[in-house]
């Protein structure tokens, strides 16, 4: 190889190395830094339809964290509570209307609107958990119904994502004692959603007003009986200063689940992963309220009754089965509406599918813990 050949290999091998310098840093540049847009910080007022001081709200606490936090500062939820832009019943409207960005609450405040929006939160008790109702909005067709009532038939410009399942909650709080379905006819009761229409059945009297006016409600004799949702609510919104009988287990609303819901059209015109975003938060937050709440509410039962001179007593059957027949009434009166008919045998095939699949597989639990922790005395 002649002199000038060898300088020109040099050269030529130097100019690669060099090239492939330059490449290999930009490919480790490219790793380093994903190709993710940047753009301003969205910011958005989120409203819950909770008061400040109640366990739903630091629940929505809870989801607006992690969505400011998996966005990285992309984007940022402002919390507040219920009444600091609207009241409760009125969230829907505004987030619809863009007044409000988002918000937090359950579907059975849209009752007013449509009954059917109460069966996507207080569904009938068919004998599935709340946990199996989000089974059905996710993987049973329950989201695109709901969509179409929010789009369809009520026009109004959302996007909802349920998540959070909730136990059974109690019969409530009473002034005095009900064993029989005769004992509550008349009784000037608080509830909402299906439920009032279930209690109407019954012969109640029913109030459907927004849990933080419940208590002083029930303080001032305007009602004389309740239900909210939970001991930690029941306890922080003050129910022990008004009443010490609280009846536990009900077929009123016997599985619920929160939904957040966005203003559709801001949704829509955010990025992808933002979007994504939104929604898989909700369902990260989805498992850590259950497990919260197991923590809290058995907590909060066991200091109302050691502290507070609560009295506990399990609903007697006999109201239980009365609340099933006025069921059954109920679903027959509502399904002349073709789209409540709809969802609710959408809703008859999922449970008997998937409850009698529990049923059949699952060993009892009661069977065990009566084993392991056998009542004394």
């Amino acid at each position: 190889m002649s002199d000038h050949d060898q300088k020109s290999t040099t050269n030529n091998r130097r100019r690669f190395l060099k090239t492939a310098g330059v490449g290999t840093v930009a490919a480790a540049s490219a790793v380093a830094m994903p190709n993710v847009s940047r753009a301003q910080t969205v910011v958005w007022r989120f409203q819950s339809t909770w008061p400040q001081r109640d366990i739903f709200h630091e629940f929505a606490q809870d989801y607006v964290r992690r969505v400011n936090e998996m966005s990285g500062g992309r984007m940022r939820l402002d919390l507040l509570a219920a009444g600091a832009v609207v009241g409760a019943f009125q969230l829907i409207d505004a987030v619809s209307a863009g007044a409000l960005d988002g918000g937090h609450g359950v579907a059975a405040y849209w009752y007013g609107k449509n009954k059917a929006a109460s069966l996507f939160g207080t569904a009938a008790p068919f004998g599935w958990t709340a946990n199996e109702l989000l089974g059905w909005i996710h993987y049973g067709g329950g989201q695109a119904l709901y969509d179409e009532l929010m789009r369809t038939v009520l026009r109004m410009n959302t996007q909802s994502f349920f998540y959070g399942p909730m136990p059974t909650q109690p019969l409530g709080w009473f002034r005095r004692e009900v064993s029989q379905a005769e004992q509550m006819r008349g009784l000037r009761y608080r509830t909402v959603g299906l439920a009032a229409d279930l209690y109407q059945a019954m012969g109640v009297a029913v109030t459907i007003i927004p849990g933080g006016e419940i208590v002083p409600a029930m303080d001032r004799g305007l009602i004389d009986a309740a239900e909210f949702n939970n001991p930690s609510s029941d306890r922080v919104l003050g129910f022990p200063d008004v009443s010490k009988l609280y009846y536990l287990q009900s077929y009123h609303q016997a599985l619920e689940c929160f939904e957040v819901m966005f203003n559709r059209t801001k949704f829509d015109a955010l990025p992808a992963e933002l979007k994504s975003i939104l929604r898989y938060a909700a369902e990260a937050s989805s498992s850590d309220m259950a497990w919260k709440a197991m923590d809290r509410y058995s907590k909060d039962l066991t200091e109302m009754r050691e502290r507070q001179g609560v009295r506990t007593v399990k609903t007697s059957d006999a109201i239980l089965q009365s609340q099933l027949r006025a069921w059954d009434t109920v679903i027959n009166n509502l399904s002349q509406d073709a789209f409540f008919k709809r969802v609710v045998d959408s809703q008859r095939a999922w449970s008997q599918r998937v409850v009698g699949f529990r049923h059949e597989y699952e060993v009892s639990s009661e069977t065990a813990y009566a084993h392991f922790f056998p009542r004394r005395g």
